[in-house]
């Protein structure tokens, strides 16, 4: 809203369509909701940061955290939904990656801005 020469407020039709121009759809912005939420469980980024220096199973995740594999393997199901982390099985051994270098900016900058 401004105001107008006459002091009554009044809405910048330009503006709001600009701004309406570059919103994203609702559905994508309930992605992007649901997206952000992974990251705000300490286990799933403790989990994360672990992918993030090496590759690897439930167990050494779980040992390295102090955490049960099982707490593990639920976590780890719930970034592999939202396509954070990979996994390549050897043998009877699971090993679990990050998904991609997206997620190695998303953490850094993260802890960036906290750091700042």
């Amino acid at each position: 809203m401004e105001q107008g020469q006459n002091g009554y407020l009044f809405v910048n039709d330009e503006i709001l369509q600009k701004v309406d121009d570059k919103m994203p759809p609702e559905e994508e912005l309930d992605d992007l909701a649901d997206f952000f939420k992974i990251f705000g469980d300490a286990t799933r980024l403790k989990i994360l940061y672990v992918l993030l220096c090496s590759e690897m199973c439930v167990l050494d995740i779980a040992k390295i955290l102090d955490v049960s594999q099982s707490a593990v393997s639920h976590q780890l199901r719930i970034l592999k939904q939202m396509d954070l982390v990979k996994n390549r099985r050897d043998g009877k051994t699971i090993f679990y990656s990050l998904a991609d270098s997206h997620i190695v900016t998303i953490l850094s900058q993260g802890l960036d801005h906290i750091e700042e």
